[in-house]
């Protein structure tokens, strides 16, 4: 049988752009669940005053680590990781609701698989259906037909996807993951020259490299409704997750850069022909949005700006 100690104390990380309409109904069926030792420590990300206000205000309970530059996903996840104090650290997302205590159950399942660093759920959409349940291995040859939407994770079973109970996952899910913050410590958190993806993938291939696994319990769950505002800016927010994509999946290899560069390049280029004619015909409402995307991406594509001086020129290129 295993118990929870009042020493296994959780650190809740969650990272918010100003979406209180996320964050707090997160931040309610935390406290209403959870009954294991732990913390929540919000990254308040580009906050405004009554915003920032409200949450501490309301919730007086958590740590409110306020974060006032432009910084990607990981960069902000570093700021509360480096804070917090427990020995486990639980990664969430702020557009995820729990109805019942997932966290101990987490907890408990890591502690019972000693070759386990990593515990995730499966992550269920809004009306109950699965969204995910591990991640099988990535590699340059599935990014590729990923862009061309020939393969799409969630339907991918295998070893390291939808099993039964707990199983031996390769990718984390980004959204929702409990890790030994010994560890997570240990490797510098994320990678934070992966400014918006693929961050949790980078961390996943990393820990595997040097031993460590990750684990799913498909016993255990929760919802990610998927209510960011990256949409919104998507203009920014294209262009700086591919540059990454590229980064990653090329790992400094020439011959893969001279492969994927003009490969995505092309891929994109007529994706930009297929929303343009959308656009002129006025079928799809964020065409224009979308063009200027695909426009931003290519461009940027070949330049020698990191992820995040990408994503700040489109950023500030629109908010001027």
């Amino acid at each position: 049988m295993i118990n929870i100690e009042e020493k296994d104390k959780v650190s809740v990380i969650i990272v918010c752009m100003n979406n209180i309409g996320n964050l707090f109904p997160c931040l309610n069926s935390i406290k209403q669940y959870t009954n294991c030792n732990y913390e929540v420590l919000v990254v308040a990300y580009l906050f405004n005053n009554e915003n920032l206000l409200k949450l501490k205000q309301e919730y007086n309970w958590i740590k409110v680590i306020e974060s006032n530059e432009i910084r990607g996903f990981a960069e902000n996840n570093n700021l509360a990781l480096k804070k917090a104090t427990g020995n486990y650290c639980f990664v969430l997302n702020d557009d995820t609701i729990l109805d019942y205590d997932v966290i101990s159950g987490l907890l408990i399942s890591l502690k019972k698989t000693p070759e386990a660093t990593v515990m995730s759920p499966k992550t269920l959409n809004a009306d109950g259906t699965t969204q995910s349940c591990g991640r099988p291995p990535m590699n340059l040859t599935i990014f590729m037909l990923q862009l061309l939407h020939l393969w799409k994770e969630q339907k991918v079973k295998s070893r390291y996807t939808y099993q039964d109970g707990i199983f031996q996952s390769y990718n984390i899910v980004g959204a929702a993951f409990l890790i030994r913050k010994d560890i997570f410590s240990e490797i510098g958190f994320f990678d934070e020259k992966y400014f918006f993806c693929p961050e949790d993938i980078a961390l996943s291939t990393q820990l595997n490299k040097l031993g460590y696994k990750c684990f799913v319990d498909s016993n255990l769950y929760l919802y990610h409704l998927e209510g960011g505002s990256s949409s919104k800016i998507v203009f920014a927010t294209m262009p700086s997750r591919i540059k990454g994509e590229l980064i990653f999946y090329t790992d400094n290899n020439l011959l893969k850069k001279i492969v994927l560069y003009p490969y995505v390049a092309i891929v994109i280029c007529v994706k930009l022909l297929a929303m343009y004619m959308l656009l002129l015909s006025g079928k799809k409402s964020n065409a224009s949005n979308m063009c200027k995307a695909y426009i931003n991406t290519i461009k940027s594509m070949f330049l020698s700006h990191t992820t995040k001086e990408i994503f700040i020129r489109y950023y500030q290129s629109q908010h001027k």
